[in-house]
């Protein structure tokens, strides 16, 4: 008997995701392959895809400053695993979820792929990035 991703069907990997239209053949992805995952669920925007199968995405958060009165940006970059299904390219804004680690820095896997970037800048129209 074959398995699911043998048939090119997708498994749920248990969140509210929309799933791949596309197969493969990835043993890590969390659609078609072994993969589980568990624990966080971030977004971010993907800002290199150098890596043969490992992209890395940037999330950027306010943090706030009790004696000025202000925020502060902070940033934090993540090494995630990059499903061939998923077809992400630099710019793209994702949803990634946490696994088991698959190598030594990649802990993350990306389930969703959220689109284009949107900046948007006070008193103007929404400008795609």
């Amino acid at each position: 008997m074959k398995s699911e991703a043998a048939q090119g069907k997708s498994r749920d990997p248990g969140l509210d995701v929309r799933l791949p239209k596309e197969s493969c053949s990835d043993p890590k992805c969390p659609f078609h392959g072994h993969i589980k995952v568990r624990g966080q669920v971030i977004e971010g925007v993907v800002v290199s895809t150098k890596m043969q199968g490992t992209v890395v995405v940037e999330r950027t958060l306010l943090h706030y400053v009790p004696k000025y009165e202000r925020y502060e940006k902070r940033k934090s970059r993540y090494m995630v695993h990059s499903p061939p299904c998923l077809k992400v390219s630099e710019g793209k804004r994702v949803r990634l979820a946490e696994t088991r680690p698959i190598a030594k820095n990649v802990s993350f896997v990306i389930v969703e792929n959220l689109g284009d970037v949107t900046v948007h800048v006070r008193g103007e129209e929404e400008v795609k990035e």
